[in-house]
């Protein structure tokens, strides 16, 4: 058997299937920039760049924190990372996790120099920038990472719904508008549920190495009903949004996705293990994904 390329070992440990997350908060805070007449292509695209490099960053970070704390074993239902199955060396990762963050800080600040035209604007977007690159880094890496203690859920509602989102659009229209945070938090809620997939997954072997994620703190039983909130509350956010602010038709075509979030949602609640969920999380980055497309293509057209 021919050994995988040294391109084809660095694209699977950037794990491109989760990065549909980062383009989708992107993608819906410059349609609703868009909506409002707001809309700049070089911002979108600096934007989306940035939130893909962090969000490789965060991939990266997370093969090398499980790996070194022994939390990829053979036990892990997932597949197999970089460092894991020996391809790639702690040492090597820990280059390539700078490389990214150079990359990363290039890209965000021409980001904020481009779209900032006040002193406030610039500090603020700095530290947003600066707390994103760390977040990235702390969810696996460290003493006392917060993804070990139950906390990952919240960095992903903040870092893929309220800054991406809300954040990409205020780069844009130069101001907020509180409604914003809606769409912004219902793309937030279909990225934690894919985190949430992957915590369920693994759940056993989370427990068995420390790894105290939400899912293990509440047990798998609540953590499926967790799920199935996630997903409701996520509708529930588009569907005020819409409501409250967009008042036209295609303001509602992200339901066209319902059929996909309530099969998906009634799978995950009714499996039985982790080896079940395996293919699921596929799945709900698609459905996440479809979701926030079907509503940015929507304001777009309203």
């Amino acid at each position: 058997m021919n050994s995988p390329s040294s391109l084809t070992i660095w694209l699977d440990a950037a794990r491109p299937k989760t990065l549909p997350l980062a383009i989708a908060s992107i993608v819906c805070g410059s349609a609703v920039a868009e909506w409002h007449g707001s809309f700049s292509a070089s911002i979108a695209a600096l934007a989306l760049l940035t939130a893909l490099l962090l969000q490789i960053l965060s991939n990266l970070a997370n093969d090398y924190g499980d790996a070194i704390k022994g939390t990829d074993n053979d036990a892990r239902l997932g597949p197999q990372r970089a460092i894991q199955s020996g391809l790639v060396s702690a040492a090597t990762m820990r280059k390539a996790m700078i490389i990214n963050i150079i990359l990363t800080a290039i890209s965000g600040l021409t980001l904020i120099l481009i779209s900032c035209k006040n002193p406030h604007d610039i500090v603020g977007f700095l530290v947003l920038g600066l707390l994103a690159i760390a977040a990235s880094i702390a969810y696996t890496v460290g003493n006392k990472p917060y993804g070990y203690r139950g906390l990952g859920d919240l960095s992903v509602l903040i870092f893929f719904g309220w800054l991406g989102v809300a954040g990409t659009y205020y780069l844009q229209a130069g101001q907020i508008d509180s409604l914003i945070m809606l769409p912004a938090t219902a793309c937030g809620l279909l990225a934690v549920g894919v985190l949430n997939i992957n915590n369920l997954r693994d759940i056993d072997n989370d427990k068995a190495c420390g790894k105290q994620t939400l899912v293990v703190r509440m047990g798998p039983q609540w953590g499926r009903k967790y799920h199935l909130v996630l997903l409701t509350a996520s509708v529930v956010c588009f569907c005020l949004f819409a409501l409250l602010e967009v008042k036209s038709i295609f303001g509602w075509l992200f339901i066209l996705s319902l059929p996909l979030l309530i099969n998906h949602g009634r799978q995950v609640y009714y499996s039985t293990d982790g080896a079940a969920l395996r293919p699921m999380m596929a799945t709900m980055v698609k459905c996440a994904l479809i979701t926030n497309l079907l509503f940015a293509v929507g304001m777009m057209l309203a």
